[in-house]
């Protein structure tokens, strides 16, 4: 879940932004005494994410507002459903819309794309899991939207644990001394995770003490010896070039996890609306 503080703060900053000095159309147009009562609608089948966030776009730029949501962040719906009723104010509903709108398109597609994923791989023991391939500003909202898809997120920040990839392992000159340099004085609560691309990187980086491995653009083959060597002493995760063509094969090996970038960095915008209410 998101910290409400950081919702409310990234409500505010993206209000401002979207709005300017003041909405000419809205205000020019529609007296401010006028109340109107609007359905959001989902126009395509979708999961639901960010409903919540959407309602709180309204709570936060509207003195008084009533907003009935009828559906939760996690469902699947069909096309024509509704996901709230907001009752208002309508010059300041219209205002605050598109970025309502914004939001839960955005968040619902990830979702949407997200559980495509993850029914590719059911009944195999690997979870999709996200990256942090994530737009700037919208990352906590992004990766929100992967669990209410059913994925698990990865790495929330760069403080949230160490990933030694290959740049990391050429400074630090070589593979055996960048781990034993991060297990010297890594956090005791924080786990140290070793990017390897070859199967004698899986050995070395399993013997110098990697409390996870990252299997980078291996292909199936290798994927399911690595498994074969680490033998469930560690987990494994498996990242690089995966789609939705290629994650049934990937999960079959026997990895713990995949990372898929493409959920958060290309998942399109569902077709979500707001009309006047009937």
């Amino acid at each position: 879940m998101i910290d409400p503080l950081h919702v409310d703060q990234a409500i505010g900053n993206f209000l401002a932004e979207d709005i300017g000095f003041v909405d000419l159309t809205s205000t020019l147009l529609i007296d401010a005494d006028r109340q109107g009562t609007f359905d959001i609608n989902a126009r395509e089948e979708i999961v639901v994410s960010g409903i919540d966030i959407a309602a709180r776009v309204f709570e936060l730029y509207m003195d008084e507002v009533e907003i009935d949501l009828r559906v939760k962040d996690g469902e699947r719906v069909g096309k024509g459903a509704i996901l709230a009723r907001v009752t208002g104010q309508a010059r300041k509903i219209l205002t605050a819309e598109r970025l309502a709108l914004n939001l839960v398109q955005h968040m619902s597609g990830i979702a949407t794309q997200t559980a495509v994923y993850v029914d590719r791989i059911a009944g195999t023991k690997a979870q999709l899991v996200d990256t942090r391939k994530t737009t700037p500003g919208l990352r906590m909202f992004e990766k929100y939207a992967v669990t209410c898809g059913g994925g698990r997120n990865h790495r929330l920040g760069l403080d949230n644990g160490v990933m030694i990839k290959d740049n990391h392992i050429v400074v630090c000159g070589g593979l055996a001394n960048a781990i034993a340099r991060a297990k010297a004085t890594v956090p005791i609560l924080t786990k140290v995770e070793v990017e390897c691309d070859r199967l004698d990187q899986v050995e070395e980086a399993l013997a110098a003490g990697a409390d996870i491995l990252l299997l980078d653009n291996m292909a199936p083959d290798m994927l399911s010896e690595a498994v074969r060597i680490v033998d469930g002493r560690i987990p494994l995760e498996a990242s690089g070039g995966v789609n939705l063509d290629t994650i049934r094969p990937i999960a079959e090996t026997g990895v713990n996890f995949i990372s898929v970038g493409r959920i958060t960095q290309s998942s399109p915008a569902v077709d979500v609306g707001l009309d006047e209410a009937a």
